[in-house]
């Protein structure tokens, strides 16, 4: 099958040497698996009977959901295009005064660059997760441990984006906006983490 194919290009690009795609893809990848299962669960639960009194949450839901996964995708090549310009600054010259004087702004407008894609997406992640969390509780039994391995998949796009805001932000020279940035993601990981857990102990007891 040509999704197949593709995937494996896809896998075998992110195993190789080349930079991109690298972790921060991967977490989007992540985040748009999340998106794409829930779908699923809203699937198999619209035009069920026993489901008719949420029948238009889950159509709700689908929307959403659809969206969600066009934007982890897009958040997947965002990230690509952030890192070349950054790796392209750090081998400009800097040999005079007025080199690393402009080395420096360019540093620094790309590493705000390359921070501002992972924080957006674990903010989607944190909007996921709470899409996810109607599923486990009002979507269908028979797809409740799917519920679970999205949340899971959201879990990982939230905390995999945050290591690369962390990894930009320490070489801002803008310390100020570098802390009000990961002051935004310690905020989303923590509370991020927490609701992805209470989910996923939810469908666990629905199933043991």
């Amino acid at each position: 099958m040509i999704e197949k194919e593709l995937m494996g290009l896809w896998l075998n690009t992110l195993a190789s040497k080349d930079p991109v795609p690298g972790g921060g893809g991967a977490s989007a990848i992540g985040g748009a698996l999340a998106a794409a299962l829930g779908q699923m669960v809203a699937n198999l639960t619209v035009g069920k009977k026993k489901y008719a009194d949420v029948e238009d949450r889950m159509q709700e839901l689908l929307v959403k959901l659809q969206a969600m996964q066009e934007e982890f995708l897009n958040l997947a090549d965002q990230d690509a295009k952030v890192f070349a310009p950054l790796a392209a600054a750090y081998s400009l010259p800097a040999s005079t005064e007025e080199e690393k004087q402009e080395k420096a702004r360019i540093m620094e407008e790309n590493l705000l660059a390359a921070s501002l894609v992972p924080l957006h997406m674990m903010e989607k992640a944190a909007e996921t997760l709470e899409l996810l969390e109607v599923l486990g509780e009002k979507g269908s039994r028979m797809a409740v441990s799917d519920v679970g391995v999205a949340v899971q998949f959201a879990r990982t796009a939230l905390t995999g984006a945050v290591m690369n805001v962390y990894i930009n932000t320490r070489s801002m020279k803008n310390r100020e906006k570098a802390e009000e940035l990961n002051a935004k993601a310690g905020v989303l990981i923590e509370n991020g983490t927490k609701k992805a857990d209470e989910i996923y102990a939810k469908v666990l007891e629905q199933l043991v």
